[in-house]
């Protein structure tokens, strides 16, 4: 069974420009290294809802939970912290389109 890691934050004002030279650097390449598959990315611009919502597929809970269990994924999640707040996921079973 396909699952998704659905992942929520808002980017820390004045940290936009690092935040996003950090997701695309960093962040991302660690998902694929880890076997997750980046998916979407939404941005929320009106509301009370997290500024960020993406999501990344992984072919099994096994999968998606040893990536979670990683180093890799503590390290980078850590630094996620410097961009980010209000960070947080949930693992899901994989439908298509938006699912919060």
């Amino acid at each position: 069974m396909t699952v998704k890691l659905l992942m929520t934050w808002n980017i820390k004002p004045g940290r936009e420009q690092e935040y996003f030279e950090f997701i695309v650097q960093e962040f991302i390449p660690v998902l694929e290294r880890l076997g997750l598959r980046a998916e979407d990315a939404w941005f929320t611009v009106y509301g009370d809802y997290p500024q960020i919502l993406t999501s990344v597929l992984a072919e099994s809970l096994d999968d998606v939970e040893r990536a979670l269990a990683s180093p890799e994924w503590k390290q980078v999640a850590d630094r996620l912290q410097d961009f980010v707040s209000d960070f947080e996921y949930k693992v899901v079973e994989a439908r298509p389109g938006f699912q919060l």
